[in-house]
């Protein structure tokens, strides 16, 4: 456990393994805070114990020292650390910016937190319990749901947590830089076992970790794209709504993702991964302009609504792929 946790053999002497280069900028950010907080403690405690002995009424007779304001210290002592309050404020904007803002290009992992346990599923069909891999050097996006109750998804060698919501999408991400093996974390508080939900992940080469998607793969799986392609033209869907951008009783498939959705009242949203989940689980919240409210709530499995996103996104990808080829 300590060694997954810590990475022991480069670890610090006071902070966890620091497993990508955004751990490496809180971790810079945390030190700034303890320097100045140490030099503020010293700096008030030892002038408290300082004044408290020079001052001391040693007899009856000693009189209250005539002690004057001086106004340039008491602006020092307000400006400064007003100025490194702003520092920190600032400093953390900026990290908190690059950690919840993924590249277009990363990596996507679905991972569902359960109790008491983990989930990940990759969109080639690999489908993982309590370990996953990722390739070193590559960035990492995760999007995670919940299947029951509040969890909250932690990796302290990245120095990234995010919770998982019943109900909806969040996502974070990283970039491994070191292989090796790491622990997961669950820091929401979610039933009896909630101590042992756990979870391994392993940063492998680029070679290894193609390796690895093969020697987990299980041949009867499509990868999600294509799951989610026979979910659409194989069940109800097709009754309401075509595959192409043609409209039916419902508007077309086509040019879902990531177009701008507008609504009867009055409100847009860009459909995502949140937009489509509630669109089919809560149909008759947000109805698009020029449809009736006529769609029933769809009973699909949290595996089965990743695998109906992945084919909303393939189709926007194919869609790209197609226009770049005229273009050229």
């Amino acid at each position: 456990m300590l060694n997954l946790l810590f990475n022991t053999a480069q670890a610090s002497t006071y902070m966890p393994f620091q497993g990508s280069a955004l751990s490496e900028q809180v971790d810079s950010l945390y030190g700034f805070l303890i320097i100045s907080s140490l030099i503020s403690f010293v700096l008030l405690i030892g002038g408290m114990i300082w004044f408290a002995y020079k001052y001391k009424r040693r007899t009856a007779n000693d009189s209250t020292p005539n002690i004057h304001g001086d106004t340039t210290l008491e602006f020092l002592w307000s400006f400064i650390p007003f100025v490194i309050f702003m520092i920190v404020f600032v400093w953390g904007i900026i990290i908190h910016k690059e950690m919840r803002t993924a590249p277009q290009d990363a990596f996507e992992i679905h991972v569902t937190g359960y109790q008491w346990g983990w989930k990940f599923n990759y969109k080639s069909g690999v489908q993982t319990n309590t370990e996953f891999a990722v390739p070193v050097g590559r960035p990492i996006k995760l999007i995670m749901k919940s299947e029951d109750v509040l969890h909250s998804f932690f990796l302290p060698a990245f120095r990234i947590k995010q919770d998982t919501v019943p109900g909806r999408y969040t996502s974070l991400w990283f970039t491994a830089r070191t292989p090796g093996d790491y622990q997961v974390f669950c820091t929401e508080y979610c039933g009896t076992s909630h101590s042992v939900m756990l979870a391994t992940l392993k940063v492998l080469p680029p070679e290894q970790f193609e390796s690895w998607l093969i020697e987990n793969a299980k041949i009867k799986d499509l990868p999600l794209a294509e799951r989610g392609k026979l979910i659409v033209e194989k069940g109800t869907c097709v009754s309401c709504h075509n595959v192409t951008a043609e409209r039916k009783i419902g508007p077309g498939f086509a040019g879902l993702w990531g177009s701008v959705r507008e609504f009867t009242d009055g409100t847009k949203v860009t459909a995502d991964e949140n937009y489509i989940r509630e669109s089919i689980i809560y149909p008759a919240k947000k109805i698009v302009n020029g449809y009736a409210n006529q769609m029933n709530a769809q009973n699909l499995s949290e595996t089965e609504l990743q695998a109906v996103i992945e084919y909303f996104k393939s189709q926007a990808s194919n869609q790209n792929s197609e226009t770049n080829e005229k273009v050229n």
